[in-house]
């Protein structure tokens, strides 16, 4: 049977970067007008006060040090505590649609290859701007591209259930040459009002190109996949078309993402570690023949605990699992690709694993050799 490689990835980056120092003095300055304006509820005892955060609290608790956003000025408002942009009129590219082509123009251009080369489109992300037409097909459309698209989500396991989706694809010849985009548009789905989770996420768009022969300078070939879903309501986003019909008055905080980030962490990480073992242990390998583990970026403390597990606190070396959080914070579906993109040094016969996990829970691990 053909084999199926990862030709390449691209990226696309927003302009705007924000620092844990700047987001911590908006949190703050936004806890103290709500508290401000709360102070007789609060002091009747039928609200609590909210707590300041601080840059030191972030770092340990994530890792993370900085983040790219899609817009800065009203998400650092205390007023305001959300990006804001611009509607689109239905004729124009759609936000997602736009980033998504520029990481996968990246892409190309890292592959040596034209859109007319491309036989499919997959946009998978953890969060999609609307129902239809699709973004995948918008973005076929705006490349010129032929043959067919479709748009997926599987939260932060979006673009690896993608590319493994490309993979069956062209492993069954209906394809050749698939593009998986994931435009990830993470500020717009986290609660900035909250001191557990409003320095979390980061937005991002990245590309990869999955394709049977490929002359690719940058490419791996794919050994394998290995997938899981366990049900978990521990990360949740309510938001959906049925809220519309529902009886309901929903508040902010109800509508936006959300998770309990210590059950998260207990559940999660066992069964990460777990599965990659398993797919090794099921190619015949150990963790001594992986170069790389390109894990999700969610949380520093997280990959490490999942890598200690792998190997073993005497074998454990951080740089083994690279970490992108310190910049980019967490970008939902594309970090471990951003990852891959950043921190791929394999050389001819080493091997490494892609691997993500998130809500659902969802967990898909790729095995990759140079």
């Amino acid at each position: 049977m053909r084999e199926v490689h990862i030709a390449s990835t691209g990226l696309w980056i927003p302009e705007h970067k924000v620092s844990n120092d700047e987001l911590i003095q908006s949190f703050n300055e936004y806890v103290d007008k709500y508290n401000e304006d709360n102070k007789d509820s609060i002091n009747e005892g039928s609200i609590k006060a909210l707590e300041h955060s601080s840059t030191e609290f972030v770092e340990k608790a994530s890792g993370i040090k900085s983040r790219y956003v899609i817009e800065k000025k009203h998400l650092l408002d205390p007023n305001f505590m959300k990006p804001l942009i611009e509607p689109r009129d239905k004729n124009d590219l759609s936000i997602l649609a736009e980033i998504g082509v520029n990481a996968a123009k990246d892409a190309l251009d890292r592959a040596n290859l034209q859109p007319k080369d491309i036989d499919a489109v997959i946009v998978s992300a953890a969060n999609i701007s609307r129902a239809y037409p699709a973004i995948a097909i918008e973005i076929q459309n705006e490349l010129g591209i032929k043959g067919y698209a479709y748009d997926m989500m599987v939260a932060c396991s979006s673009a690896t259930f993608g590319i493994s989706n490309a993979y069956s694809d062209i492993k069954t010849e209906k394809a050749d040459t698939i593009l998986v985009i994931n435009p990830e548009i993470t500020t717009a789905h986290n609660n900035y009002t909250d001191r557990e989770a409003h320095f979390i996420f980061g937005d991002v768009a990245a590309a990869t190109i999955v394709q049977g022969e490929s002359n690719s300078p940058v490419k791996s070939r794919i050994i394998s996949f290995k997938q899981s879903t366990v049900f978990s309501n521990n990360i949740r986003n309510e938001k959906g078309f049925i809220n519309f019909i529902e009886n309901k008055d929903y508040t902010r905080d109800e509508l936006l993402f959300k998770q309990n980030g210590k059950k998260v962490f207990k559940d999660v990480c066992p069964l990460v570690a777990e599965l990659i073992s398993e797919h090794l242990s099921e190619e015949d390998l150990s963790h001594r023949d992986i170069k790389k583990f390109w894990l999700h970026q969610a949380n520093l403390n997280m990959n490490n605990f999942i890598l200690k597990r792998i190997v073993g606190d005497d074998e454990f070396n951080a740089d083994k699992a690279p970490c992108v959080l310190d910049e980019f914070a967490n970008t939902s579906s594309a970090g471990s690709l951003i990852a891959y993109h950043r921190h791929n040094d394999l050389k001819p016969g080493d091997k490494g694993i892609i691997c993500s996990f998130g809500g659902g829970y969802s967990i898909c691990s790729i095995l990759v050799e140079k």
